[in-house]
This record gives structure tokens, C-alpha cells and sequence, in this order.
């Protein structure tokens, strides 16, 4: 993702601020000696907001960053962190990069006690206008609220289960929506119980939102299929750096316009290959949740 100095950083899921430090980290370590001043104020006191739910978490994320050097010492600067639910409403603050991981569920929902006197969880459709479609699915919701949350050619890399890339009804019509309206560039097919519960499989989405036109401003959608014959365990066998290694290298951020698909006729295991937009949109309910 390789976010820059002066840019702003967000993560409406941000748990203790994992992806927010890796981004800070990133900055110094690459930008560090060349930065302003001001840059360096910036980076300390506004590049970096996150919203997590949980008040304690959200105090943890706090303390972490304020660990690092990041947020005010003071009380008088806007703090980097608040408790809320990020999919309540538009805040209006718009960011160059969004880089999350929602909390898997597959329904939003409430505790209510029924007339019998029981409790029992009601689904929570979640309406906005800002929204493509109402839907209950959480992670459905997170991406729509992120595509908000994007500046016009920003930038966001969303963590998400297989049913956002295959279900019908409102994920059909966000994953068309999502691909005329931003440049949905790459998805990073990902082993079983890395991000989530054992089993639970998930996948890395890789998008820049754009300005309106009539035109789709998705060209190709690059596949990574780091699942295919990959068995990872959290204690005997867990996932690297070296495992993403092929991958970074395929995604090209150099130059993410010049990529060379790996897969072929002739080899027919190589993990990486390209999807064209009418070949996308043309699979049963414009589904992403593509295997050779």
C-alpha cells in the first residue's frame, strides 16, 4: 500500500492498531530522513484515525500508539483513536488510505428481551444513503463504509471472508457497483484460519476509488491464490513474510500497471493470473470467488 508522508491513514475496525503502526513504521522507515518538519507534525498529530467499538480495545490502540509517539501528550490535539460504531453514519472525513480487517459475523444484530420475557438477538439492517444497499452482513457494510471514507483516487486494502466475494441480493449489487465505480485492481486469496476462526477463509481486497463516469474503472482484477495447496497452522507451520514473498513481488508496487501473470496453459500451477471486467461481471451473480 505504501502510504506517504501528508497522506491520511484509517482503520474503522482498529482493534489494538495493528495496520495503523505498520503504516506509521513504514513512513519512518522510509521517509524518515527526507521529511519536513511539518510533515513530521503531521504524521505525529493527524495522518493516523482509527475507530474500534469496544471502549477497552479502543484504549489499548490508544496506548499503543501513544507508545510510538503518535497523538497528542497533551489533551489540547484531536486524539487518533474514538469508540463508536464506524457504520452509525458518514462522519464526512475522507482519507487517502484505508487499511482494515472488520470483525468477522455474518449478521449485525441487538440483544432484545421478546414479549415472553426471553432474550434474543434481532438482525440490524444497516440504511444509509451513502450506501449501494441495506444489508444486515457486517463485512458487506465495512466495505461500502469504506468506499465512503476514500478520497477520489484513494486507496484501501479490506480484509474480507469468501461470502462478500460470493454472495447474491446486496452482494451482488455491491461487487457491481464496487467494480464500475472504483478500480478493483487485486484480491490475495488467503489460506484457512489466518485472520480468522479455524476454517474461516479470507481474502485481501485491493481497490482506488474514482470520480463518476459511465465507463466501468475496473480493467482487470489480478488473482494472487495463496490457498490452493497451502496448508498454514498458528504453532507447527505458521504463515511468514517469506510465504508473501511471490505475492508482493507479482502485485508489482513499483509499477502496479506492469504485472506478468504467472499462471498459463503451460503452467497451469502458477498463482497468479488476470480476470477481465466483462469476464467478472458476465460469472453467476458477478462472483469473485474465482479457482483454476
Amino acid at each position: 500500500m505504501r502510504p506517504r508522508p501528508g497522506e491520511r491513514i484509517a482503520d474503522p475496525a482498529c482493534g489494538t492498531g495493528g495496520f495503523l503502526l505498520a503504516a506509521h513504521d513504514y513512513i519512518v522507515r522510509h521517509h524518515g530522513e527526507a521529511m519536513s518538519r511539518e510533515e513530521k507534525r503531521h504524521l505525529k498529530y493527524e495522518a493516523l484515525r482509527g475507530i474500534d467499538i469496544v471502549d477497552s480495545v479502543a484504549r489499548l490502540c490508544a496506548m499503543n500508539l501513544l507508545l510510538h509517539g503518535i497523538g497528542p501528550m497533551d489533551g489540547e490535539a484531536e486524539l487518533p483513536i474514538r469508540t463508536d460504531d464506524a457504520l452509525r453514519q458518514d462522519t464526512g472525513e475522507r482519507f487517502d488510505v484505508v487499511l482494515t480487517n472488520p470483525p468477522f459475523g455474518r449478521k449485525s444484530s441487538v440483544k432484545v428481551i421478546n414479549a415472553e420475557g426471553e432474550e434474543e438477538r434481532q438482525e440490524l439492517t444497516v440504511v444509509r444513503n451513502d450506501f449501494w444497499a441495506s444489508t444486515s452482513n457486517k463485512q458487506l457494510n465495512f466495505l461500502q463504509h469504506v468506499h465512503t471514507m476514500l478520497k477520489i483516487n484513494g486507496r484501501a486494502a479490506v480484509v474480507v471472508p469468501d461470502n462478500v466475494l460470493f454472495e447474491g441480493g446486496a452482494g451482488e449489487t455491491i461487487r457491481r457497483k464496487l467494480l464500475q465505480q472504483c478500480d478493483v485492481h487485486t484480491l490475495l486469496r488467503l489460506p484457512t484460519g489466518i485472520f480468522y476462526a479455524q476454517g474461516v477463509k479470507a481474502n485481501v481486497l485491493f481497490f482506488e476509488k474514482k470520480p463518476g463516469r459511465e465507463e466501468p474503472w475496473t480493467k482487470k482484477l489480478w488473482i494472487y491464490d495463496l490457498r490452493t495447496n497451502k496448508h498454514f497452522t498458528l504453532k507447527q507451520n505458521p504463515l511468514t513474510r517469506a510465504d508473501l514473498d511471490e505475492f508482493v513481488a507479482c502485485y508489482n508496487p513499483e509499477n502496479r500497471h506492469d504485472r506478468r501473470e504467472t499462471w498459463s496453459e503451460e503452467n497451469p500451477d502458477g498463482r497468479w493470473r488476470a480476470f477481465d471486467y466483462e469476464e467478472l461481471i458476465a460469472r453467476d451473480k458477478a462472483s469473485l470467488d474465482i479457482f483454476w
